[in-house]
């Protein structure tokens, strides 16, 4: 097939990822007869992205100069939210009567390690095996952060979502501040609590942290708002008060620490937990509202608290006769000897981000890590070849990353693709010289996957199918020793719980909601 020919369909597959692909089939694909229309175009995008270095029109990314001057700089990048291989910063011009081009930023302090400087090009993550244990590096970063903590209340502030402070226009900065040198360690640690390395959650757009989304004030409210958290998790049997950072953060950068520290308290990302600072503040009088929570499991618990912390009347509703829910542990005694062992949830996974794993360094709990070493056995009972092993690891592993960079190759069209699809087309270029084991071994990586994604990789999403990585903590994979009851026991600790209180009805009404469980009616303002 002629070069020219080749680089005109991979003009049409990129740069038109929108374009009618039944049509497209149709006309260009159709003759090739290579197989499915999915496949088919996984097929081209796969041959013919190696030519991408003769097609400029194979990026979607434009710099935008000043049309005003041909020879003006190119712009200082500023973060976007929709780039998962690296992270590109461009800050925009900020003056509202200027044209929407970009200009170039100073930075005060050429030398520092800002976000604008670190936060940056920081690696797509590879697929390791699920179900075995493994160590996540922090400096592993994903995208399309989704955040969903509940819109709690903190009685030190105003009673409402207002206590998180909207930010004003008059608070627009035309810099990006230097806190420390940290910048990076700091966004990693924040990334395992579950926020963006380069954007705003969701809920933090709608709390109004930041006058507007994107630019430079955003950029500050991200580094204060990670520092917060980070020096929280330095020590996190402390208490953490807005008055630790007056002299760290610049003055005109006061809105954005308010509004930064009350969002991260006010949704629980810091000053939780069973510390003695934290219990010492629970109100011994509620002051707001009534809740009732159904179900006393490890979510339940977790709420209890950081309500009757926020200044709330809470009551637990448990059907079993004790607390924990799916966590449960069973103690064993005999000849003089205690033993403990965990029959629902067992392995605190990603101890760096885990909640759990923050109460038990409050509780001063040791825990004991999951050996790194797992190796596989055959079916006739011997291990697998260590050398092998890695090897097969590794293709599955680039496999896995070239189906990633299809995906952004296809755009919005690889939400009807199967992953399975994309592998297998990749898959076929390593047909040769592979032996028996090495397909065993590499259908096995396949079917551990499809164990983590609870479905058939024909029915995985190429666009999705790694959606819940942003939720990876990172850290080690740990047991408790004594069991995971202990955890349970500390949540429990001083919280009211009704047991065997099962809970079939809700009803809602103007003045608050009823709910039905065991025998009896529970009144309440509201209900989790």
């Amino acid at each position: 097939m002629p070069y020219t020919y080749l680089i005109q369909l991979y003009y049409i597959l990129v740069t038109y990822p929108t374009y009618d692909f039944l049509l497209s089939y149709e006309l260009v694909f159709k003759p090739f007869d290579i197989g499915s229309p999915a496949q088919t175009r996984i097929y081209f995008l796969h041959r013919l992205s190696s030519l991408s270095q003769y097609c400029n029109c194979c990026k979607n990314t434009v710099t935008a100069m000043d049309s005003s001057n041909d020879n003006s700089p190119q712009s200082v990048p500023y973060i976007t939210s929709n780039n998962p291989l690296q992270f590109t910063i461009h800050l925009p011009n900020l003056n509202p009567n200027s044209t929407p081009n970009f200009t170039p930023i100073s930075n005060p302090n050429p030398n520092s390690n800002s976000i604008s400087d670190e936060l940056l090009s920081l690696s797509i993550p590879r697929k390791r095996r699920r179900g075995r244990p493994r160590n996540l590096p922090l400096n592993q970063v994903y995208h399309n952060f989704p955040n969903s903590s509940n819109n709690l209340i903190n009685s030190n502030f105003v009673g409402n979502l207002n206590a998180v402070r909207t930010i004003t226009a008059n608070d627009t900065l035309d810099e990006i501040i230097v806190i420390n040198k940290e910048a990076t360690t700091e966004a990693l640690i924040a990334l395992t609590a579950g926020f963006p390395a380069d954007s705003l959650t969701d809920e933090e757009i709608e709390a109004g942290v930041v006058s507007a989304v994107g630019g430079i004030e955003q950029v500050n409210y991200i580094l204060i708002r990670n520092h917060i958290i980070s020096k929280w998790r330095e020590n996190v049997s402390t208490w953490i008060t807005k008055e630790m950072f007056i002299d760290v953060i610049p003055k005109h950068c006061s809105g954005l620490l308010d509004s930064a520290y009350n969002y991260v308290v006010s949704r629980g990302y810091i000053n939780f937990g069973v510390a003695p600072v934290v219990k010492d503040r629970i109100p011994a009088e509620p002051s707001k509202g009534s809740v009732i929570i159904i179900g006393a499991g490890l979510a339940g618990l977790a709420a209890a608290r950081q309500l009757m912390l926020f200044g709330f009347k809470v009551t637990v509703l448990e059907g079993r006769k004790r607390a924990g829910g799916r966590v449960y542990t069973k103690k064993m005694e005999g000849g003089n000897k205690v033993a403990a062992a965990d029959l629902g949830g067992s392995v605190l996974t990603g101890t760096l981000g885990n909640p759990l794993g923050l109460l038990a360094r409050q509780l001063s709990y040791t825990l004991h890590k999951v050996r790194d070493k797992c190796p596989l056995y055959r079916v006739d009972g011997k291990p697998v070849d260590p050398d092998l092993d890695q090897k097969v690891e590794a293709a599955y592993n680039l496999l896995l990353e070239k189906a990633s960079k299809l995906r952004q190759l296809m755009g919005e069209v690889s939400q009807d693709v199967s992953l399975g699809a994309a592998l297998e087309t990749f898959r076929q270029d390593y047909d040769d010289g592979v032996n028996e084991e090495e397909m065993g071994l590499f259908n096995w990586h396949l079917a551990n996957l499809e164990y983590a994604n609870a479905g058939l990789i024909s029915k995985l999403s190429l666009a999705f199918w790694d959606q819940d990585d942003p939720f990876d903590m990172g850290g080690d994979h740990c047991f408790l020793p004594g069991g995971n009851g202990r955890l349970v026991q500390a949540l429990a600790e001083n919280v009211p719980i009704l047991y065997e209180k099962i809970g079939h009805t809700i009803r809602y009404g103007s003045d608050g909601v009823q709910v039905v469980a065991g025998g009896q009616v529970f009144e309440g303002d509201m209900a989790l």
